[in-house]
């Protein structure tokens, strides 16, 4: 996997969430990558696994390819204009899917 993450859990008394991944990269042509990966204590509906994300890449003003769940809509994606289900495996699987649709939409390797 391409991406290098900043791991570091936050921890907080009451165990509200955990922030696991935190990782931004702006490149030469002014794009955007944006990765926020928290670990919750409750799904967020209709989700069954624990996490609530938010991956990004695009322009300002501009997704071109985006990731994320959200209450009522679960696990979905943003990819050429259009908003489609994405069916979640895994953390590994969600960050490789993600690095193909950028590879995919910029041309080039991150």
């Amino acid at each position: 996997m391409a991406f290098c993450a900043i791991f570091y859990p936050r921890y907080t008394e009451h165990f509200e969430a955990i922030l696991i991944i935190r990782d931004r990269r702006i490149f030469k042509d002014g794009s955007i990558l944006e990765i926020v990966i928290w670990s919750v204590p409750e799904s967020v509906p209709p989700t069954t696994h624990g996490l609530k994300y938010h991956l990004f890449y695009g322009k300002p003003g501009e997704r071109i390819v985006g990731y994320d769940n959200e209450r009522g809509k679960g696990d979905h994606r943003h990819v050429d204009g259009r908003e489609e289900a994405y069916v979640f495996r895994s953390l590994p699987v969600l960050l490789d899917d993600f690095e193909a649709d950028v590879v995919r939409a910029r041309g080039a390797a991150l």
